[in-house]
């Protein structure tokens, strides 16, 4: 059984040849890109040749910084390709996971998101975004199927900002780029508290028009920003109403307004009085 050293040099030209060996190194490598923690398989085999690689003794590992990291107008291009606009990489899958759920990214919290870790990594998915309600172009942002919604407590995705359009090397509008932040809703005696949490979710759509369609597929990267504190608001909601519906983004109070300065107590006025005296 043949084995040899992990460098570009130590593949021979039989085990080269051998797309089934050459796809299992490309996966293992995928997958150590997308979680370096996670430890590569012991070994390697090609099921033809049977040429294999210890990975426990002969992986060097990957280089600190290696990760993937695309802009959003490569996550565009990628995108290009998931839809058939344009040919598509054969290793986008094991880079970017598909989510099928009809709900799309909202059918779960995102902290149970395939490969989802809460170090401030990037995850990528492909899905699709789907309208709230028959009437209108509201889209559907409430997490569906959550472990945390418990006792009136609930998650959404909340789009804060402005779109943000996304052009080609010519200058050509080749999409937009939404950011949503997950907001989560308590509430109490009529009192909603709405929490911003520290899960960030930046969404792409192709086009040039800034608001994607129903059933159209989105590319998004979802990561969770450990350093920031979470901030809390509280305003009143009608019971009745969709408690999201017409929702703003969330605002500090002032705990200090400035007060404004009396008539008789402006500084030019108190340097005569007292120059006078």
């Amino acid at each position: 059984m043949a084995s040899a050293a992990f460098n570009g040099s130590a593949i021979d030209s039989t085990a080269a040849r051998c797309k089934l060996f050459i796809s299992s190194l490309v996966t293992t490598i995928v997958a150590v890109i997308r979680n370096p923690t996670h430890p590569p398989p012991s070994q390697i085999e090609c099921p033809n040749c049977k040429y294999h690689i210890d990975v426990l003794s002969q992986w060097p590992g990957l280089p600190a910084g290696v990760k993937f990291d695309p802009t959003g107008l490569e996550l565009l291009e990628h995108l290009e390709g998931k839809v058939g606009r344009a040919p598509s990489h054969d290793l986008i899958d094991d880079f970017i996971p598909t989510i099928e759920e009809a709900e799309g990214i909202c059918y779960t919290h995102p902290e149970n998101l395939p490969g989802i870790k809460m170090d401030g990594r990037n995850n990528h998915f492909f899905h699709k975004v789907s309208n709230a309600y028959d009437v209108g172009q509201r889209k559907h942002r409430k997490i569906s199927n959550s472990d945390h919604v418990v006792c009136d407590v609930h998650f959404r995705w909340h789009k804060t900002g402005k779109s943000k359009k996304i052009l080609d090397n010519n200058g050509v509008i080749k999409g937009w780029k939404k950011i949503l932040v997950l907001m989560m809703r308590s509430r109490k005696d009529g009192i909603t508290s709405r929490t911003k949490t520290n899960w960030t979710m930046h969404q792409y759509h192709l086009g040039v028009d800034q608001d994607e369609k129903h059933g159209e597929l989105v590319v998004s990267k979802v990561f969770y920003q450990s350093k920031k504190d979470e901030q809390s608001v509280m305003c009143l909601v009608n019971e009745e109403s969709d408690p999201f519906a017409g929702e703003i983004d969330p605002t500090t109070p002032m705990t200090y307004p400035p007060q404004p300065r009396p008539p008789n107590s402006s500084p030019s006025r108190t340097r005569r009085i007292r120059k006078s005296m």
